[in-house]
């Protein structure tokens, strides 16, 4: 380590504490020695102040080690000090840059791939494929040309269907997506009936195979068969696939009760409380009351350890409840209920409200008419086909 040197440093004043067993005799030592002192200040019988030069400081400092006596500087000024303090802030602004440098330098390079795959392309292909392209950590991002990698990589894969490549920050992110094959479609041509999904009344019927023993206006039943699957005249009948559409007007009920009257709770005015500490499970109360109300509100308050409990009195009245806007918000809540319940493809034709009164309820009955296709494939029974 380079030693300081402190003779280049002449205009430095330091005010030095100097402790000795006899503070004179160290005075008369550094006169003695060439080394100027002033403002010499008694504090004590053994400590006294003065200002030296900064050139001096490792004169003195070996002198006091020889004499055991103790030094403290007490104070700095001078142009030798805040050269000393800005030479040691530009060392620290020459640090900072040299930093930044480093890091911009860094940030130019990828240092690490990221492969993202599917089911059946494993990283490990992708990350070979980008070795044979030289692509590697480590190197400058300007290098890398992103849309000659996605091109190599599919070209250079029957599996890859297309890939992405980019770089977000030091790491270059590689992903693809797999070429899927078509799938299988497998046809049903096993001779099967079309049947009733659901109860309803029929309203057209259209089929692409099979008879319809159904007509418009029928009244069918769940399980009913709607589409026989079987053709030809009679006597020289064959089964096939019954295929095609049943439309049905079809019903969907919901029933709710609702009160003619409620209960409404009121304040008297009267309260009671009590206040205590939690400590885990026990409790210090610094107040209690005896709570004697037979309907109340309780509202408790937590502020740490602290807890406030309040008893508000209450009443309870009836009153009429306002039937009308109530039974239309029932009306709508039932009619969101089905309609949440069916499937996409029914349409909605009408709906049917009917309000009953059953002692101090009302029952509010909600009917939605709706049209839809109930026709259902159900295997052929083949003992029932032979007898008839």
């Amino acid at each position: 380590m380079r030693r300081f040197n402190f003779q280049n440093y002449k205009n430095g004043i330091m005010t030095m504490e100097i402790v000795s067993k006899s503070p004179e005799k160290f005075i008369n030592l550094l006169w003695k020695n060439n080394i100027p002192i002033k403002n010499i200040k008694r504090i004590n019988l053994r400590t006294i102040y003065a200002d030296v030069n900064l050139k001096h400081y490792r004169e003195i400092w070996e002198l006091a080690k020889k004499t055991d006596a103790k030094l403290k500087i007490v104070d700095r000024k001078g142009l030798s000090f805040f050269i000393l303090k800005m030479d040691r802030r530009n060392t620290i602004a020459v640090g900072f840059v040299i930093f930044l440098v480093l890091i911009y330098g860094l940030s130019t390079y990828v240092w690490n791939i990221k492969i993202n795959t599917e089911r059946y392309v494993s990283p490990f292909e992708i990350r070979r494929e980008l070795i044979n392209l030289g692509i590697k950590p480590g190197m400058r991002k300007s290098k890398i040309d992103s849309v000659y990698l996605e091109e190599k990589l599919v070209q250079n894969s029957a599996e890859i269907m297309w890939a992405r490549v980019r770089i977000d920050g030091s790491q270059l992110i590689v992903s693809v997506a797999e070429r899927q094959a078509p799938p299988v479609i497998e046809v049903d041509n096993e001779p099967c009936n079309l049947v009733a999904s659901k109860d309803g009344v029929v309203q057209r019927v259209f089929t692409n195979g099979g008879t319809s023993v159904v007509a418009k206006d029928d009244v069918v039943k769940k399980g009913d068969i709607l589409v026989k699957g079987e053709q030809g005249k009679e006597g020289s009948t064959y089964e096939v696939k019954a295929e095609g559409s049943v439309i049905a007007e079809t019903f969907y009920e919901s029933k709710k009760l609702i009160p003619k009257n409620k209960v409404v709770k009121e304040r008297t005015g009267e309260s009671v409380e009590e206040i205590y500490l939690n400590f885990g499970d026990k409790k210090i109360f610094t107040k209690k009351s005896e709570n004697k109300f037979e309907n109340y509100d309780k509202i408790v308050s937590n502020k740490f350890i602290y807890t406030k409990v309040v008893y508000y009195e209450v009443k309870e009245k009836k009153e009429t409840n306002n039937t009308e806007t109530l039974i239309n918000d029932i009306i709508e809540d039932i009619s969101n209920e089905l309609i949440i319940n069916m499937d996409k493809s029914v349409i909605v034709k009408n709906k049917l409200v009917n309000e009953k009164e059953i002692g101090d309820n009302i029952e509010i009955s909600v009917t939605l008419v709706c049209e839809e296709d109930i026709a259902l494939p159900e295997k052929l029974i083949y003992s029932e086909v032979s007898e008839n």
